[in-house]
């Protein structure tokens, strides 16, 4: 659906036009759309056939306060952000909490604060933990040192990212290739994200140092793609492919594949459009059935996250194709925020319902484990 800038901008300005955690609700009705783009798949591109519905086989934590980000330790213990306390948590598999640290450069708004997490690959005790933090200058990029159960002084990787009290963005993920990739939002903004000079509605590929990683379509610039309204997901599969979730306006969120130097089209078009010029999401929803955040991969699926749609999408992958979404526990649990794989093949699914937009329990919030069958 084609949406011309000026009135995207206009629109985009208005917080109440705004879908990424509450918004206006869309049409009733969920469309799958394939892109323009496919490839012959391997078999192990293949998902399961027929997989049976997910399930809930225990709640590993419960009165979180809007955990935001989940990065696991080589040892199978989870690094956990809350956006609003600005607290780093640890959780290990029996379910035991504990608060490791802080990062006081965050100051919460309302989709703003600490957000994404991530581990090296190749973490060892005393190595760096990476953050995504607003601040009250700009979203930036933080590390800070883990060891003996505490985190050290954070340092700045990477700032001057565009910071607003929505759309900042902040997924973090290190990708196959070593280097760290962070999804920005364009802080209600629409022009940044077409905006080259400007590190706002972009996805980042950075070396751990904060650099423009090498093979970078600019060598002097972290950008890796442009376009993007507000990606919340990011997740690679098992070809190494990377994939985000991204927030629409008014009629369409969207998953994209994500490819080097590829303009995603925001705020140009919302969803599908007819140029060329801009890459098609893989699928697309009514944002009152999503409003997607977290993403993950695990045999052939994407699991993604929906706050509005409060509910679990599974959306099948074959090749450089998505497509067949199905949607589980709708309502149950109230918004889901984050899915993350586990070392033990289950997923962990955070609720967001403490920041006063779903339905709050007294336990709430929780990290939900989930056996993907």
């Amino acid at each position: 659906m084609i949406r011309g800038p000026a009135l995207v901008l206009a629109a985009a300005l208005l917080l109440g036009g705004c879908t990424d955690d509450e918004g206006d609700p869309g049409p009733p009705t969920i469309t799958a759309s394939p892109s323009d783009s496919t490839s012959a798949a391997s078999p192990s591109d293949k998902p399961s056939d027929k997989p049976g519905p997910p399930r809930v086989v225990d709640t590993i934590a419960k009165g979180l306060a809007v955990p935001w980000g989940i990065a696991f330790l080589p040892d199978g213990t989870a690094v956990v952000t809350e956006r609003d306390t600005k607290r780093v948590l640890t959780v290990n598999d029996r379910g035991l909490v504990r608060q490791i640290g802080s990062v006081p450069e965050a100051e919460p708004g309302s989709e703003s604060g600490l957000l994404g997490v991530a581990v090296p690959p190749d973490w060892q005790p005393g190595d760096f933990l990476y953050f995504y933090a607003s601040t009250a200058s700009d979203n930036r990029i933080l590390r800070a040192p883990f060891d003996r159960g505490r985190l050290g002084p954070s340092e700045v990787v990477l700032d001057g990212i565009p910071v607003g009290q929505i759309h900042d963005g902040g997924r973090l993920a290190f990708g196959p290739d070593g280097y760290l990739y962070a999804s920005t939002g364009e802080t209600g903004l629409g022009e940044l994200a077409q905006d080259r000079g400007s590190l706002g509605g972009k996805i980042l590929r950075i070396t751990p140092d904060g650099d423009p990683a090498p093979g970078n379509p600019d060598p002097d610039s972290p950008i890796w793609t442009w376009g993007h309204r507000n990606v919340q997901g990011l997740a690679f599969d098992d070809r190494d492919r990377l994939w985000a979730s991204e927030f629409g306006q008014d009629t369409f969120d969207e998953l994209n594949l994500i490819e080097k130097g590829n303009n995603y089209g925001w705020p140009i078009f919302e969803g599908r459009g007819n140029d060329q010029a801009y890459t098609n999401p893989q699928v697309v929803w009514d944002t009152d059935e999503a409003s997607p955040s977290g993403l993950a991969f695990l045999d052939g699926h994407l699991w993604l996250a929906a706050l509005r749609g409060e509910r679990l999408w599974r959306i099948d992958v074959t090749g450089k194709r998505a497509d067949r979404p199905t949607d589980f526990f709708v309502g149950k649990y109230g918004r889901l925020r984050t899915a993350v794989v586990a070392p033990d093949g289950n997923l962990w699914v955070t609720t967001s319902n403490r920041d006063g937009r779903g339905a709050p329990a007294a336990d709430d919030d929780r990290i939900l484990v989930i056996d993907p069958s």
